[in-house]
């Protein structure tokens, strides 16, 4: 994705620079991850001035978060082509930077599906998404762009259509998929261990992800739904794109979380 050195809402006259904490989300080692940008002074800004600043910034998520002291922080998330509900990688971003950078005792992170629990352990920021994922078999054909052992849809709560194939070779081969909506395809690299991903979203302005934390838990609760009740794995992604990225998902009984390492690169000044 491109990284303009600023972003502007319309060129307002007089307008003030607000920070932008420029960030790498599950990131491998010190390398990759999926670059995120966490703009933590919202004020005076408009969902359409959010939505431009997204699409200038041209990342594959950018996370706006209104803090208040004694509250519970709220954030609003928008690719570069519209605003989701609830996504992975942005909200661990906007954990580590509450929690890194200040004001820390966050908990909980208020966005469109709820509130998302967040926590630090080490190195590796976690977050818990409120939300049962329904699952049911994908009615969506593939034919044509790949040979699926299994699909299935999951409600992230977006519809994803998660899909299983043979080998990491048959994933990493694979083209952007057109009209199929967002698509997780994913192969065991040692079963029950470790898992070969990528993830497209065409239709909302995505080619593809370097590293998709929602689609994790999606996938998470595809393995529950088929008879994996507990368990935990480790998720490349991203290296077809030069992003190489290491996510980790585990579940239980009692919910999903995904987590991963975050690295800092800069922070921009937008011109808003």
């Amino acid at each position: 994705m491109g990284q303009p050195s600023a972003a502007r809402n319309g060129g307002n006259v007089g307008s003030m620079p607000r920070h932008c904490y420029v960030l790498r989300v599950f990131t491998r080692g010190d390398e990759g991850g999926n670059h995120l940008g966490v703009v933590t002074d919202v004020s005076g800004l408009t969902d359409e001035a959010m939505q431009a600043i997204a699409a200038e910034l041209g990342f594959s998520e950018t996370i706006f978060v209104d803090w208040r002291r004694g509250g519970v922080p709220t954030a609003r998330i928008f690719t570069p082509g519209r605003e989701l509900p609830f996504a992975g990688h942005p909200l661990v971003g906007a954990g580590w930077v509450l929690l890194a950078i200040g004001p820390g005792g966050v908990d909980r992170i208020a966005c469109g599906v709820g509130e998302v629990a967040v926590r630090r352990d080490g190195d590796t920021v976690w977050i818990r998404p409120p939300f049962d994922q329904e699952v049911s078999r994908s009615r969506t054909s593939f034919a044509g762009w790949a040979d699926p052992l299994d699909a299935w849809e999951v409600r992230m709560p977006l519809p994803y259509q998660v899909v299983e194939l043979a080998t990491p070779d048959d994933v990493v081969g694979l083209s952007p998929p057109d009209g199929l909506g967002e698509v997780y395809a994913w192969a065991w690299q040692e079963e029950a261990r470790a898992v070969k991903a990528r993830f497209f979203a065409v239709d909302i302005g995505v080619v593809e992800d370097p590293a998709t934390g929602s689609a994790a838990v999606a996938l998470a609760a595809v393995l529950r739904h088929t008879g994996r009740r507990t368990g935990d794995v480790v998720i490349s992604q991203g290296d077809e794109i030069g992003h190489p990225s290491t996510l980790k998902v585990r579940w239980s009984e009692g919910g999903v979380e995904v987590g991963g390492t975050v690295r800092r690169d800069e922070v921009r000044e937008l011109e808003t």
